[in-house]
């Protein structure tokens, strides 16, 4: 007696597996679930893995120029911001990070002796430097700067009464070791100078 013979139809699964369509159409699905599967792995592994700390850009490492021992002198104006007379002082800056720059300064002018705070950084959102000063005689300021070439620029705004009084500070370098300074005052349409200096910087003795 034969064996029974049955159409491929009662054995699904062995059609399936004798079919080259089924074939080519089952390597494809387990392609398609390694791919899957190695993307989520990779995605697991990126939410895994700690961000990357961020480098200091060019615009940061300008401003190590102003690190350092610095000795400062020049001569005040009569104005609003008080009387006019000449000025002494010395900072000492250091580079935070290499993102900014922290400046300690004390010396001596018309209204005193005098100490400040100040941290200089670059926003790199606003493409812009800024500059905030905390003083001893208890008042803050603020201003937002730009570098062309040799020369830095600083523009702020400060209330006095009911005026907004705009003032640039505009400093350039000279050489490595010293650098000029002059802060002007605009009274709407014109800018005067309300002080001019010197900054010299402290180098080691050999």
């Amino acid at each position: 007696m034969l064996p029974e013979t049955r159409e491929a139809s009662d054995h699904p699964e062995s059609f399936e597996f004798g079919n080259p369509f089924f074939q080519e159409n089952g390597a494809m699905k387990r392609t398609f679930i390694v791919v899957v599967g190695t993307l989520v792995l990779f995605q697991l592994v990126l939410a895994q893995a700690p961000p990357r700390a961020p480098k200091p850009g060019p615009e940061h490492k300008r401003m190590a120029y102003f690190a350092g021992n610095w000795t400062v002198e020049g001569e005040m104006k009569a104005s609003p911001f008080g009387p006019g007379g000449k000025f002494t002082g010395a900072d000492h800056n250091e580079m935070l990070g290499g993102f900014f720059l922290v400046l300690h300064s004390q010396g001596k002018g018309p209204m005193g002796d005098m100490k400040s705070l100040a941290v200089m950084g670059y926003d790199r959102d606003n493409k812009a430097y800024f500059y905030n000063e905390y003083a001893s005689a208890g008042h803050m300021e603020s201003a937002k700067g730009s570098i062309t070439g040799d020369t830095w620029t600083w523009n702020s705004e400060e209330k006095m009464g009911a005026k907004i009084v705009k003032s640039r500070f505009t400093l350039k370098e000279l050489s490595p070791s010293s650098y000029s300074m002059q802060w002007e005052t605009q009274d709407g349409t014109s800018w005067s100078t309300l002080m001019e200096g010197k900054a010299t910087k402290v180098t080691k003795a050999k």
